[in-house]
């Protein structure tokens, strides 16, 4: 079983090809779903989020496996297989794992080094398991990405600046407007509406409304910003957004609502109201964009959106701390892979062994019934004697199989010892059998 990553980035897309395949958190239990009746995959995880959107799957076979994630994603997002593929980037096996762990080290971001990734990836994970969608290959892949990403922060200083996508489109919105922001608004309660928050009351901002569709949930965030940073805060739904936009510098939207949350006319009737003389700032970090595009050609607005963050000079982390950051990559990639293909050949020992066993008892009942003589004590002797010259004969094949794994190409030398001892298709398999209740890794056990 190998693992599939099918994908697409700012690195790869348009904004709009991105807001085609964005997966909400309500959806992706059930694209999940749709990816595990495939055949082919067992095991599925979908990391989305506002500049990125890659299916992680584990699978028997690699170019069914690929029809059937660009199926579901084509009917998720209305999009042919080649719309897909001529933005799309595949990985499969090692590079699969190698694209993880740079993305969870920060080393593909936007912004490059910024920690949100690592969130991102734990709440994908976290929904995988929950889903029973994750098994033994994406627990190990994604606990082990986790653990790059931590181990990239706290020895590089890749993230020193602390830059993020919310920080950098508040700066470019600053440079825009010529002035501090007094009064914000953020559109979303969720966790990148929590950063935005965050650095809003870092920045210096005085007054900050919340809203959300869900008022008690602008209400518990307002309440941490106004006890965390000792500023004004108020909460409301979406149909005080427009009297809140009038009165503020800036507006922050990050919320996974599809299709646009703030209309042409939601601006107009807010600038219509408004009494400032400054411009209004708009910065849309939501993925589908939350605020339609057409209200930058208002007057006296200004948008700071995905689109027009790529390439900012002010994303880039230093260089001497992004090679640090890609030798743990590497260091951590060597080290996954080495326990890897010595994971894949451990059933194959196992079952050597338990063939050697099975080979032994008969034998010894074979010698009870032909010296039925013999007394306990030297038939015991006997039986111990005959195990033995077996774990002597099977101990340097096995230990040597298990080392010569970790190697590239090393599942050769598990296939030769299947081939040699004539262990059956499946029976290494059988010996490690999948833990209960994973959906994920019983079904991949099924189908060997």
């Amino acid at each position: 079983m190998s693992v599939l990553l099918f994908g697409v980035s700012h690195r790869s897309a348009p904004v709009d090809v991105l807001e085609r395949l964005a997966i909400s958190d309500h959806d992706r239990p059930k694209i999940v779903d749709k990816l595990l009746a495939a055949r082919a995959v067992s095991e599925a995880m979908v990391v989305s989020t506002c500049n990125r959107v890659e299916v992680y799957a584990v699978v028997d076979a690699f170019h069914p496996a690929l029809e059937a994630v660009g199926e579901v994603l084509g009917e998720h997002s209305g999009m042919t297989i080649n719309d897909m593929t001529t933005h799309a980037y595949v990985r499969y096996s090692e590079a699969a794992a190698e694209h993880l762990f740079t993305v969870a080290a920060g080393l593909d971001s936007l912004v490059v080094g910024e920690q949100q990734i690592l969130g991102q990836i734990r709440n994908a994970y976290s929904s995988a398991d929950s889903n029973k969608s994750a098994g033994r290959v994406l627990h190990e892949l994604a606990q082990q990405a986790l653990r790059v990403g931590k181990r990239v922060h706290s020895e590089t200083g890749i993230d020193r600046a602390g830059a993020s996508v919310v920080s950098v489109a508040l700066h470019r919105g600053k440079l825009i407007a010529g002035s501090d922001y007094g009064s914000a608004v953020v559109l979303g309660a969720g966790a990148m509406g929590g950063l935005a928050a965050a650095n809003l009351a870092r920045e210096g901002v005085n007054d900050l409304t919340v809203v959300n569709r869900t008022v008690a949930k602008a209400s518990h965030l307002a309440d941490n910003v106004r006890t965390n940073h000792g500023i004004e805060t108020h909460a409301v739904g979406l149909d005080g957004l427009t009297e809140a936009m009038s009165d503020a510098d800036v507006v922050v939207t990050c919320s996974g609502s599809i299709g646009s949350v703030v209309g042409v006319g939601d601006v107009h009737k807010a600038l219509a109201r408004r009494t400032k003389s400054t411009p209004l700032i708009l910065c849309d970090l939501g993925l589908p964009r939350n605020i339609d595009p057409a209200a930058a050609r208002l007057p006296g607005v200004h948008l700071v959106d995905i689109e027009s963050l790529r390439g900012d000079a002010e994303t880039q982390a230093a260089h001497k701390d992004t090679e640090a950051a890609r030798t743990i990559v590497a260091d951590e990639l060597a080290d996954y892979l080495t326990s890897q293909r010595q994971a894949e050949v451990t059933p194959t020992v196992a079952a050597l062994r338990q063939r050697a066993a099975d080979v032994v008892e008969a034998e010894i009942l074979r010698l009870n019934s032909r010296l039925p003589d013999l007394d306990d004590p030297q038939r015991d002797e006997v039986a111990r004697a005959v195990r033995r010259v077996v774990d002597k004969l099977l101990h340097a094949p096995t230990v040597r199989v298990k080392q010569l794994a970790s190697t590239p190409n090393g599942d050769h030398y598990a296939e030769a010892l299947r081939e040699l001892f004539e262990l059956k298709p499946g029976a290494a398999e059988s010996v490690s059998s999948a833990p209960s209740g994973s959906r994920a890794t019983t079904k991949g056990s099924g189908e060997k």
